[in-house]
């Protein structure tokens, strides 16, 4: 049996017997059968809890747990951007405690960087920790925000100022901070405009982390390889979500018979092509290492594509994807059609994970050699 094979049968066989699985119960099968962290980088079987896989083994994984309409990942934080940042960074005891839980599907992480004022501008965070002497970690006070699965997650990893007299990027650190701490960490969902919470704010009054990764003060150089592994593999899944959400917007336009008008046509064949060469870009990145333009690339081919296609997805539908359902006494206020949520949805994707202004300055700066932008 092939890989593909093996994972499409898996997947069948799990989904026919679960259709709808709670998410954490999910995330454990997932881990007893060894699928969490196949690409890890460097990392050890029987260390860790996970197979290990090729890079092309890690790619069918990732389109084929897309199409087969899995449950959405609760863990992905955990697996894609704090085990590659700990095997790394981590030292042996950190890559020992924390990842056979991630590996598992036991332990689910949020991120911690974005804070109110310095979004996409890490390096203005004002979130401050100070060494505790009693358990040799840290004490945390501050805010984040747009911080996704919060209220669900275990652990966060946090960028913290831990030099007192430091400004922008210099003396901050990558913090390992354990969320059930009443008291000391409180999350308040944040209401989107498509009426959903996906995100949070997170408020710290002296919070407890344990330990930095890779040494106190040099978080500003984690923080960027954590970044620069956001793009990875799991861009591959998310076009092929993308593929699936252009076919409905497809289906809609022949429907209503906007796909008549040579206008919406163009349309479409332009964002079908702009999907095509967003996966080549992919496989043509996938792997590289040294190149600090790649995600920045890969951000805003996505981002803006994603929101052209949401826009799309509001004309075609027409009278549906102007008006609200009807009748609202029996119904939600923010029970939206699929379009309206898409269009909705996508107006944030080119602020969250990095704005657009940001990945162009990093393209200017870093890959073009081009001044820096003033301050």
């Amino acid at each position: 049996m092939d890989f593909r094979t093996e994972v499409r049968a898996w997947l069948a066989g799990r989904l026919a017997d679960t259709p709808a699985p709670d998410p954490r119960a999910w995330e454990r099968e997932l881990g007893k059968a060894g699928w969490i962290g196949i690409g890890w980088p460097g990392a050890d079987g029987e260390t860790y809890g996970n197979r290990r896989a090729t890079l092309p083994e890690q790619v069918v994984w990732a389109e084929e747990y897309a199409r087969s309409g899995a449950p959405a990942r609760m863990g992905h934080i955990g697996e894609n951007l704090l085990a590659p940042t700990l095997i790394t960074y981590g030292t042996e005891e950190q890559k020992h405690r924390h990842l056979p839980p991630v590996a598992r599907g036991e332990t689910l992480w949020c991120q911690g960087y974005s804070e109110p004022g310095a979004g996409s501008d890490l390096a203005g965070i004002r979130t401050t920790a100070t060494p505790d002497t009693t358990t040799g970690g840290y004490t945390v006070t501050g805010q984040k925000i747009w911080t996704s699965l919060a209220l669900d997650a275990d652990w966060c990893f946090v960028l913290a100022r831990t030099d007192p007299g430091s400004t922008r990027h210099h003396g901050l650190s990558f913090l390992l901070v354990e969320m059930d701490q009443p008291g000391r960490i409180e999350v308040r969902p944040i209401r989107q405009l498509t009426g959903t919470s996906e995100f949070n704010e997170v408020f710290l009054d002296g919070a407890r982390a344990t330990e930095a990764v890779g040494g106190e003060g040099n978080g500003w150089q984690v923080a960027m390889g954590l970044l620069a592994l956001e793009r990875g593999v799991s861009t591959l899944a998310q076009q092929v979500g993308f593929a699936a959400e252009l076919e409905k917007v497809v289906a809609a336009a022949v429907a209503s018979g906007a796909a008549e008008d040579p206008v919406i046509r163009a349309r479409i064949v332009r964002q079908w092509a702009e999907l095509d060469t967003m996966r080549r870009h992919a496989l043509r990145t996938l792997g590289t290492t040294g190149d600090p333009g790649a995600p920045s690339v890969a951000k805003l081919l996505w981002g803006g594509w994603h929101q052209r296609l949401g826009e799309l997805a509001v004309e075609v539908a027409g009278e549906a994807g102007a008006v609200g359902p009807e009748p609202w006494t029996t119904r939600r206020p923010y029970e939206l059609h699929p379009a309206q949520h898409l269009f909705l949805f996508s107006r944030a994707d080119t602020i969250y994970g990095g704005s657009d202004e940001i990945q162009r300055n990093i393209i200017a700066e870093r890959v073009l050699g081009l001044p820096r932008e003033p301050r």
